[in-house]
């Protein structure tokens, strides 16, 4: 059986979002063989599940848009009793780790998930640059 990662990008936007995208789609189908479904808008497409199939053909002239192609929100799955959802989502779509791009929030969410057991790849983004563990965020250079 195939491996299926999920990916989403929540909170506001930043550069480097689709380009985030892009290199994980194409590592992941392109090296690793695995399967990539996008949620649309974040937390909220996961826990509605709102998805598409990412491969790298779909991937392909996103460098040069803005924004993601994924598009985003401010949805917190633990402050809208949405972890059950979330759960009944990836269980329902074979999904055997999700990757987060985002914020404070995010990453909020995703170790929240990772500590019950969900297996969780944050990628910290924010054009404040105020997470710990990483020198540079996706989206501080424009910043700047």
């Amino acid at each position: 059986m195939t491996t299926r990662i999920g990916i989403l990008t929540a909170g506001g936007d930043a550069a480097g979002l689709n380009a985030a995208i892009r290199a994980v789609v194409r590592t992941a189908t392109g090296v690793h063989g695995f399967e990539v479904l996008g949620f649309r808008r974040g937390w909220r497409g996961v826990m509605d599940g709102d998805v598409i199939e990412l491969t790298s053909t779909s991937v392909q002239g996103i460098l040069h848009r803005g924004g993601t192609i994924l598009g985003s929100s401010g949805a917190d799955p633990y402050r809208e009793q949405g972890v059950e959802r979330v759960r009944r989502t990836f269980a329902d779509l074979g999904v055997d780790a999700v990757i987060t791009i985002g914020g404070e929030g995010t990453m909020g969410a995703a170790a929240q998930m990772s500590a019950e057991g969900v297996p969780v790849v944050g990628i910290p983004k924010t054009i404040d640059n105020d997470l710990s563990g990483t020198d540079a965020c996706i989206g501080f250079a424009t910043a700047v």
